[in-house]
């Protein structure tokens, strides 16, 4: 178990592509973290650093007290776990686990009882005569776990390993993940372009794009208070919608005006909006707090926005709403029993207290 720590870190490849911009990050010991953003933001490049596939091209990468840079991938105490899984074919189960512990020349009872405990842990002891062919997508990604859980290394380091596996499959497969890092109790590093994911698993989550870390925090406080546009619309499910429109001073109170509709502020926003009045600004406001006016019996009727209907998603226990003003197309999310008509005008309720707004130049958040 140990501290991860990046200073400075960058990646550039060729001439000019930065794959990792200046990155700091400090994983704490025994956490669970992980790197989210879109393809191609820098997340596997940063963890292949960690793990010493790649090189920085400049910072630091520590593993506990040590600088590792110098120090090559299979000397740094990290066991890794791939998408592809890597298992191989000729190999049952328990010599693919074990052929690393062999690689360094373990005792066979030594070899032997590792293998037996990740298995029982993993529910696979049942595998372990079995080869890769004879094994389900689920099962091969145990015993690729499992090969890295047998080495006892200081840190576990996850690229997109559930990224092959169908729906239901990748839900099992991150509830058991969630469970081995409580009983392992072992620095996770985990990287995966879903930010389900990412929500449900990280003790904190840092968010990349373009190679720059934008955020980092605990995934509730990434969610209520996203630090700028990116960030806001990438983690969530439905992802925020967004709005473009002005803020205009009207008796003594501020109002966004939509273009086809003007939504008043709540009392709260008033002193940091002012100086935004007669400026273009970008609303952001999160599905589920949009409702139908016909189950809010007090709204007021600066809150309201009519809308038309475009598409009706039922999703079991809930209702997603594909709406468009005329200007601005988003998406509600709303009880099961709420399911109008597509093409019905419906009047909708915004949470004036709930949304974000965010610079229409910089892109960050304003409050």
């Amino acid at each position: 178990m140990a501290q991860v720590s990046l200073k400075d870190v960058t990646k550039i490849f060729g001439e000019n592509i930065k794959a990792v911009d200046n990155i700091s990050l400090g994983i704490e010991n025994k956490e669970l973290m992980v790197l989210v953003g879109p393809s191609g933001c820098g997340k596997s490049t940063t963890l292949r650093i960690i793990a010493g596939l790649e090189n920085a091209t400049k910072g630091d990468v520590y593993i506990g007290p040590e600088r590792v840079n110098d120090i090559p991938a299979k000397d740094r105490n990290i066991a890794m776990v791939f998408q592809s899984y890597a298992l191989y074919p000729h190999m049952t189960s328990f010599e693919n686990m074990s052929f690393g512990l062999k690689l360094k020349h373990y005792p066979r009872t030594e070899i032997n009882r590792r293998v037996k405990e990740a298995a029982k842990i993993l529910s696979i002891e049942h595998l372990l005569n079995r080869r890769p062919r004879e094994l389900s997508g689920g099962e091969r990604q145990r015993i690729a776990v499992g090969r890295a859980i047998v080495r006892k290394p200081l840190v576990f380091l996850f690229d997109e390993p559930l990224s092959n596996l169908d729906a239901k499959l990748r839900l099992q497969m991150r509830t058991e993940l969630n469970k081995l890092h409580l009983r392992l109790q072992t620095t996770m590093i985990y990287v995966t372009h879903d930010q389900v994911e990412a929500m449900t698993m990280g003790d904190r989550i840092a968010v990349l794009c373009d190679g720059i870390l934008q955020q980092l925090d605990k995934p509730s406080a990434i969610y209520d208070h996203p630090i700028n546009k990116f960030v806001a619309g990438f983690i969530g499910s439905p992802p925020m919608n967004f709005m473009q429109g002005r803020i205009i001073k009207k008796d003594g109170h501020l109002y966004f005006d939509e273009g086809s509709a003007q939504l008043k502020l709540v009392a709260e926003t008033y002193n940091k909006m002012l100086a935004y009045a007669d400026q273009e600004v970008c609303l952001g406001i999160r599905a589920e707090d949009i409702y139908d006016r016909l189950f809010v019996s007090d709204a007021p009727a600066e809150n309201i926005i009519r809308v038309t209907c475009e598409i009706v998603e039922p999703m079991g226990s809930e209702v997603y709403l594909h709406l468009n003003t005329g200007r601005h197309a988003f998406i509600a999310r709303v009880g099961a029993h709420d399911q109008p008509s597509v093409g019905q005008d419906l009047e909708l309720v915004f949470d004036m207290s709930k949304v974000h707004f965010f610079n229409q130049g910089t892109q960050e958040t304003i409050i």
